[in-house]
């Protein structure tokens, strides 16, 4: 049994996203998100930095490629998704090292100090995700009449 961890973090990208795709051909993008604390100095009353956590990213499919696609290094970033974390043993040292990553759900440019363009990308993946459907005029440019 793992236990979910719900988070929602907002910060900005350190690097460019890697993509790549996995030995079983799942892809994936990868990146660090920075996450700044300012707190008010109640004695200057002037905003402060007071740390910088670093949040380590995946996400999967084809939103991977959206997101290598669209974003870079320094863009704010809203990401949603599961915190997980994880084991390894270093290969120089020996020692077992922990990993903290989050597994997003969904990515998106924050709007907070940008203006984005949606391209919108077909939901389906077949053939027929691109084809277009029929096309109806509506009943005014016609002519028809109704019958009743």
């Amino acid at each position: 049994m793992t236990t979910r961890i719900p988070v929602t973090i907002e910060g900005n990208l350190t690097g460019d996203p890697e993509h790549g795709t996995s030995e079983g051909g799942n892809d994936y993008a990868r990146f660090t998100v920075a996450v700044n604390d300012r707190r008010l100095n109640e004695t200057t009353n002037r905003w402060e930095d007071a740390g910088t956590v670093f949040h380590r990213v995946v996400v999967f499919s084809q939103q991977s490629r959206h997101v290598a696609d669209s974003l870079r290094k320094g863009d704010s970033v809203i990401v949603a998704g599961d915190l997980r974390f994880g084991t390894y043993v270093d290969k120089e040292t020996g020692q077992t090292r922990e990993t903290r990553d989050v597994v997003a759900d969904n990515v998106g440019a924050s709007l907070k100090f940008a203006s984005v363009a949606v391209d919108r990308a077909p939901k389906a993946t077949s053939p027929g995700a691109d084809a277009s459907g029929p096309v109806v005029a509506p009943v005014s440019y016609t002519g028809a009449g109704i019958a009743r």
